[in-house]
This record gives C-alpha cells, structure tokens and sequence, in this order.
C-alpha cells in the first residue's frame, strides 16, 4: 500500500535536521517524503515550514513519542497542518524506549490508549503509521493505523513485516555511508548504530532476526554494521538500498550519514531508479 504522493524513496534526519531550502533541494531530487527523526514535540513545529518550501512533499514524523507528546495537543496540531497542507503530513507515533522515557509501562497498552484518543480527536486511521518492530505492534499497525515505521531493521525484518501486514503501508528506515573504504565507512556507521545497542528494544529485534549476541554487543560486529549502515559507491549503496523494497517496502526512508548528508543524496538520487 502507498498513500498518495509517497514514492518509493525518501529522506529521514532528526527534526531539527532539516531547513526549507533542503526540504525544496530534496524535492527537485526526486525525493517524495522527509522523515522527521528525534522525537518532535506535540506543538509539531518545523513541519508547515518545510511544507510551504515544497510543492508535493509529504512530510511525516518518525516518530512522535507517546510518552513526551501528549495525544490531544498532537491532534490540534494535525488539524492544524492539515488545514493548511491537506493530505501532506503523515503521523507517525511510538512508545520510544524503556531506558530512556519514563514511565514506561506496558507500552503496548499505552500505544492502544493513544491511538484511541487520536481518533476520539478525528486524526484519520490513513493518516496516522506507527513505529513496529514485534509481531505484535506489527499487527496493532496493520489494524489500527495506515501501516508500520520500522527503524534500524534490516531487508530481511522488512520481509517479515510484510508478510504480517499483508496490503498496509511499510516504510523501512535505512543507513547509508557513501564511501568505497570499508574500513573508513564502517567508522562512520558504527557511530550512529552504537548507540541503539544500548536499547533492548532494537537488540531484542536484532536477536530475533539471527544476530549473535556477539553482533549486538557495543560497538556492533562488521555483519551488524555492514547490514545496517549500508557503504560504497553510490551505485553499491543504491543496490543495497533496493534491497529493502525488493523485500516488500513500500517506501525506503534513507539516512545519509556523515557531514555531508545533502552531497550523498545529490549523488545517490540519479541512481536510484536505475537501480530498482
């Protein structure tokens, strides 16, 4: 399933990440959809101003934690954006992680909770994906919203998703590092990835998927890394990327790392449709 406008690939930074003259860059690009990262805050700011620097971008959260932003200020601001930019704002919401929100209990329940009071609120199903690793809140997302956000997974998780979603959107989030030096990549790659290592919710997913407790222990193996932070040259990486839509993605929400990001998506973009 695709909602209207969401191409097949797109760009996902922190929310803070973005200005209005990437957002239109990203557009010329060929990029459909942004990806706000970082958990936005309820009042959803940044979204209408890269919204009015575009012309059919969507722009989606990824997600909004239900734990810091409250559900009825998270649906005035969706009436708001969507007001003024019908059909091109997606919600994204999650339970975020137990280490680092609290309270964190029984999240699952929590997520149920939430979406109820979103849609007490008129938010729309179509309009609202949620961030789903387990077969449980895979299900929740294929029965509750439009589909699921899974992030730092790789093309094998989005194999299974698919299969438990059946027809519902799907969105895999993706790492990449535009460097044909293994090692070198590997380094930049491994900065970000570390840092989730420490989070039991993406471990636990990562054991499921077959990675050895070897693989997830800080800083993460070469597999681990080479799996979830994609590198070489833009044509490797855009094989690699492609991976994840061969697999059943819907949408592939690319995260350029290292200091350029903007360069390594100018130099992937070409490629991209090629490569599919």
């Amino acid at each position: 399933m695709t909602i209207d406008g969401l191409g097949r690939f797109g760009v996902w930074r922190g929310y803070k990440g973005f200005t209005p003259e990437d957002a239109a860059e990203l557009e010329k690009l060929g990029y459909s959809a942004l990806w706000l990262g970082g958990s936005p805050p309820a009042d959803l700011p940044v979204v209408e101003s890269l919204l009015e620097a575009t012309q059919t971008l969507i722009v989606a959260t990824s997600i909004v934690n239900i734990w810091t932003a409250p559900a009825n200020t998270v649906a005035e601001s969706f009436h708001r954006i969507e007001q003024r930019f019908p059909g091109r704002f997606l919600l994204g919401i999650g339970a975020g992680h137990p280490e680092a929100d609290k309270p964190y209990q029984k999240p699952y329940d929590a997520l149920v909770h939430y979406l109820d009071e979103l849609d007490a609120a008129g938010v729309p199903k179509n309009r609202i994906a949620l961030a789903a690793l387990g077969p449980k809140v895979l299900e929740l997302s294929r029965t509750r919203t439009t589909g699921a956000l899974p992030y730092l997974v790789p093309p094998e998780h989005t194999a299974r998703a698919r299969r438990i979603l059946g027809p519902a959107l799907l969105v895999a989030e993706q790492k990449l590092v535009l460097d044909d030096d293994p090692q070198r990549a590997r380094e930049v790659g491994r900065q970000m990835v570390e840092m989730y290592l420490g989070l039991r919710n993406y471990v636990s997913n990562l054991r499921r998927l077959g990675f050895s407790e070897e693989d997830v222990t800080k800083p993460g193996s070469d597999r681990l890394i080479d799996v979830l932070a994609v590198h070489g040259t833009p044509v490797e990486v855009a094989r690699q990327v492609v991976e994840h839509a061969k697999a059943g993605a819907d949408h592939v929400a690319l995260q350029a790392l290292g200091e350029d990001y903007l360069g390594s998506l100018r130099r992937l973009a070409p490629l991209l449709t090629t490569a599919e």
